[in-house]
């Protein structure tokens, strides 16, 4: 899977290594609520009681912001959760 970028008009690269960039997790029918705790605490170094609070923001809205940062420091993140199986994207 590939991470989904959304990039803002008229935003230039330079622009996005600055600007306040989110992982966003999208809820599927797939991945179980445990396997979806576990890529939070491995890859976005949340504490388990955090990590859940996401996956049940993630269920019951569709979709949640599980990480914020630049750009450059959540791409690495956002690759490793969306080879795990997560659909991701930057925002």
């Amino acid at each position: 899977m590939a991470v989904r970028e959304k990039v803002r008009p008229g935003a230039a690269a330079a622009t996005l290594e600055t600007l306040g960039c989110q992982i966003v997790l999208f809820n599927d029918d797939v991945n179980t609520f445990d396997w979806v705790i576990q890529c939070l605490v491995e890859v976005c170094d949340h504490t388990p009681e955090q990590a859940e609070q996401c996956a049940y923001f993630v269920h019951y809205k569709g979709k949640y912001a599980v990480k914020h940062g630049t750009y450059e420091e959540l791409l690495p993140r956002a690759n490793a959760l969306a080879e795990r199986g997560l659909t991701v994207e930057i925002q």
